[in-house]
């Protein structure tokens, strides 16, 4: 699946009901037209996915969800394809439109039955038309047998809208959910199926418009985004021939207590290879040497005492604190010295574990937690409830621009929140936090706000997790991202010299 392919507008299930209701009421536009088209873009997709499949078995609700799959099902029969529907809820509640689908259902001869949890599901393919996106609570009991039963299939799966669930707006299974090889959804794309359990329970993301142009799709306000790594490098500057090292900033990254040096070198060649002209690491004493011979582009300074720091910050355009800090007394000493400088800054690590204890409120730093780091910014136990409303919440406290780290990682400033579709699983290793403080820092240093830097650097970093996992990601070293994001940040279109 390619993200870039998706919509960038990203909607909670409210705003797709608002759109439905625009086409709907606005437009003029019958609910069951919408609804034909929604199973006849199923339809194709199911059998150029699966153009060997002969028999299809579709789980349909009651809602309008499963009004696509009766449509899905006539449509099938149609061709000539055998199908199963099994049914659940109650159609004498379902809307009008969902009751015309299913008469179209029964009119091309295919009769659905109520469905039985102890039936063994003989097919080729499985369609999901069971729950859509109203759903707010765990799964009753008889639909989660039904969602046991298609997971067990060991089947090819094709959700309908969304797995059915799993919540449209948070990517949190209700209980249990579906996890389809294909998820092919409608009108607007739900927040929740990039994020938390959304990819693994999706599979393959298809969109689909049904139809309508933008005096629907722009008409319900959207507060979310879907990052573009093509996008974001159109803000970085292009390199004048007429320039020199000090044209493009000056990194200061501090920390790596005793025994966490890497932590401050892994950050320190992120960022050289970012684009910054000058990078300092200021230190525990005991690493000075090892950083020097491992990168001797880094200057490294050894720190005794907080005071040290004075002549190095005086000379930084931004500054990296929390790389492999620690919680020691001599990191305590370097963090107060350092968490009042009025200057660019972007927190990390243990960074973000003193700032826990020592809240502040700046609008020119990033912050850059993991699920654990934000539970103790907010002391809260459960951030990952709904990831979008935490990270709004870090925001709002601390200031800046705050990175929720994770699958579907979250950017958000004052007034809008940006969701990263790329990444993979292999990036879940040491250092890779680290490696992005770097880069944030570098784009910073180069002039870029710190919305921009911060939503570049999580767009780059991620990709170049993903073309580095082209080898495996099993075993996947943070540093080996670091020459892809090289080579992103330098595309094939730049001017040659």
């Amino acid at each position: 699946m390619n993200p870039d392919n998706l919509p960038d507008r990203l909607h909670t299930a409210a705003s797709v009901r608002e759109m439905d209701r625009v086409a709907i009421e606005d437009l003029g536009i019958p609910a069951i037209t919408l609804m034909r088209r929604a199973g006849v873009a199923c339809v194709d997709i199911l059998t150029t996915q699966w153009p060997a499949a002969r028999h299809i078995w579709i789980m349909c609700g009651s809602g309008n969800n499963a009004g696509d799959g009766y449509i899905i099902a006539g449509k099938l029969a149609e061709q000539h394809l055998q199908v199963t529907v099994r049914m659940l809820g109650d159609m004498g509640k379902a809307s009008p439109a969902a009751r015309l689908a299913y008469d179209y259902c029964l009119q091309s001869g295919i009769v659905p039955e109520p469905f039985d949890p102890v039936e063994t599901i003989d097919a080729d393919v499985v369609v999901d038309a069971l729950l859509g996106t109203g759903l707010t609570d765990n799964v009753r009991p008889a639909y989660q047998q039904a969602i046991d039963l298609m997971n067990a299939s060991g089947l090819p799966t094709l959700a309908v809208d969304i797995p059915s669930g799993l919540c449209a707006d948070t990517g949190n299974r209700l209980g249990g959910a579906i996890e389809a090889d294909v998820t092919v959804t409608f009108i607007g794309l739900k927040r929740g199926l990039l994020t938390q359990d959304g990819p693994d329970c999706a599979g393959e993301i298809l969109f689909d418009s049904l139809g309508l142009g933008d005096e629907v799709l722009q008409q319900a306000a959207v507060h979310t985004r879907k990052l573009s790594l093509n996008r974001a490098l159109t803000g970085l500057p292009t390199r004048r021939r007429n320039s020199h090292k000090n044209s493009y900033g000056h990194v200061l990254i501090v920390g790596g207590d005793r025994g966490m040096g890497g932590a401050v070198l892994m950050s320190a060649e992120a960022a050289l290879r970012a684009g910054a002209g000058l990078v300092t690491v200021a230190t525990h004493p005991s690493h000075s040497l090892a950083l020097l011979t491992r990168c001797p582009e880094v200057m490294v300074r050894g720190i005794d005492a907080s005071s040290e720091l004075d002549a190095l910050v005086a000379r930084a355009t931004v500054i990296v604190l929390g790389p492999g800090l620690g919680q020691s007394e001599w990191s305590k000493m370097v963090f107060a010295h350092l968490i009042e400088h009025p200057g660019l800054m972007v927190i990390d690590a243990d960074g973000l574990n003193l700032l826990a204890k020592q809240p502040a409120n700046k609008d020119n730093w990033v912050l850059t937690p993991h699920p654990g780091e934000a539970g103790r910014l907010l002391n809260e136990g459960d951030v990952e409830t709904d990831r979008f409303e935490t990270v709004r919440q870090i925001q709002t406290q601390y200031g800046g621009v705050v990175v929720l780290k994770g699958v579907g990682s979250l950017v958000a400033d004052t007034s809008n929140i940006d969701l990263c579709p790329y990444g993979n699983p292999g990036m879940a290793t040491a250092g890779m936090g680290d490696v992005l403080s770097g880069v944030i820092a570098a784009l910073l240093a180069q002039g870029l706000s710190t919305g921009d830097a911060t939503r570049l650097a999580v767009a780059v970093h991620a990709v170049a997790g993903d073309r580095a996992a082209e080898a495996g990601q099993r075993g996947l070293l943070a540093t080996d991202t670091i020459p892809w994001i090289r080579r992103l940040l330098n595309p094939a279109s730049a001017p040659k010299p």
